[in-house]
């Protein structure tokens, strides 16, 4: 049996998905909690290296439109080697998560309307 921290998730914390420019925090609160299931599936640890994005923050205003970021449906996770990017991917697809992106360190997660989308930056 888990224990659920005081925002009701098992390993994560709200304050992880905030904002990095603006302090805004609209993070989808299931899609959170499908990370924390990814999470405990995976055995190892998830770190957050974006989250919730405003829409005011310079990554967004670039775009034509907000991505899912700006929704609070997506996360840029650092992930530490090959192996577990891997795990990570195959264990994403799995679960449902419909938008994977690749780049370097991290893997972008989101849990868009669409088919499955998968992309390298």
């Amino acid at each position: 049996m888990s224990i659920l921290n005081e925002d009701g998730f098992i390993y994560f914390k709200k304050a992880e998905f905030t904002c990095h420019e603006t302090g805004e925090n609209e993070i989808n609160e299931d899609f959170v909690h499908r990370l924390d299931n990814l999470r405990g599936q995976l055995g190892f640890p998830l770190v957050i290296s974006s989250g919730y994005r405003s829409p005011e923050h310079t990554v967004e205003r670039r775009k034509h439109k907000p991505g899912t970021h700006s929704q609070g449906i997506a996360a840029d996770i650092l992930v530490s080697n090959a192996k577990r990017r891997g795990q990570l991917i195959k264990k994403a697809i799995e679960m449902g998560f419909t938008g994977i992106g690749m780049e370097g360190r991290y893997i972008h997660l989101d849990i868009r309307d669409d088919d499955l989308t998968m992309w390298t930056y």
